[in-house]
């Protein structure tokens, strides 16, 4: 028992639905790594990309759940409500990718060299990824805030788990812009690159300010005033970046509308271009309808009206 007398663990955090998610996510993981460390392999950028990711939800999700079951996360200077769901809506990303590029570079119908066993280790790799997938997707949908009611978290709320969407759309479109893709050749493709850096760093801002609990440094504006002026000026530069992007890069005048036969497969500086060009539209999509759903949410910590002048 505490000073206060409450128990040392948290009951909610082991005995709870939530709970019980996290204990998903751990044992999915666990079994993911097991089996890919004991037969199933990885090799090549996309197998080591994978094999990262689950380390990854595991090593932090083992943490967040032994904080969560000592209550020692009260001595941490965040809000832990934003932290969990955030990483939660990261990690469910992360295995949802993982769960995609796994079986597609190494699960194959027929038997490899290596023997069925091999195979079938991959499969059920695949599987478990797949039921880790869904354990994270369940904490989201626990922790989201329901739509009408009055919201201390942001990220708990649908804007708030669109900004972690973004920030993963826009890392895959620097790993495109990375591999090849010829983006210094026009100043126009350039432009859209300082768009896509700015606009992952504004989108990065909200989120540190809200889990760290410095929404009040704003001072200019009450916060959720703050994040709707950004999220307004990302729809604007996406749509630029939008348009500007594939018109230097596929129009005759600068390139190829087709794919040059003579480009090899997986380092295709066209294929990277389409790449950029189609994460492009999504995370301008993800911003607009960021933009229309932070009309209908009120956040706990804005500013209370005053009564009006008779």
């Amino acid at each position: 028992m505490d000073s206060q007398g409450g128990p040392y663990l948290n009951k909610e955090a082991l005995c709870s639905t939530l709970g019980g998610a996290r204990l998903c996510q751990l044992a999915m993981g666990c079994a993911v790594i097991a089996m890919v460390t004991h037969s199933a392999g990885y090799s090549g950028s996309h197998g080591v990309f994978c094999m990262a990711a689950w380390c990854c939800c595991f090593a932090v999700s083992a943490a967040v759940f032994f904080l969560d079951a000592t209550r020692l996360y009260s001595f941490l200077r965040v809000s832990w409500d934003n932290l969990t769901v955030t990483w939660a809506a990261c990690a469910t990303l992360m295995y949802v990718t993982a769960s995609v590029v796994y079986p597609l570079f190494f699960v194959q119908s027929e038997c490899p060299y290596e023997g069925c066993e091999v195979r079938d280790f991959r499969i059920a790799v695949t599987v478990c990824s797949i039921l880790g997938t869904m354990a994270y997707g369940a904490e989201v949908a626990l922790c989201q805030a329901r739509p009408g009611q009055i919201v201390v978290g942001y990220m708990a709320t649908v804007p708030g788990l669109l900004k972690v969407v973004q920030g993963f759309v826009s890392c895959i479109i620097f790993g495109a812009l990375a591999n090849g893709s010829q983006f210094s050749r026009y100043a126009a493709t350039i432009y859209c690159v300082v768009i896509y850096a700015s606009c992952f760093a504004l989108t990065a801002l909200v989120v540190i300010l809200t889990v760290c609990k410095r929404t009040k440094t704003v001072r200019c504006m009450p916060f959720d005033r703050f994040v709707v002026v950004c999220t307004f000026m990302e729809v604007l530069l996406y749509l630029s970046a939008s348009v500007v992007w594939p018109v230097f890069c596929f129009d005759t005048k600068y390139g190829s509308p087709w794919r040059p036969s003579s480009c090899p497969q997986g380092k295709c500086p066209w294929d990277s271009k389409v790449v950029v060009a189609v994460f492009s539209c999504v995370n301008f999509g993800l911003y607009l309808a960021d933009l229309l759903y932070s009309q209908r949410i009120r956040f706990g910590s804005s500013r209370v009206p005053t009564n009006s002048r008779v």
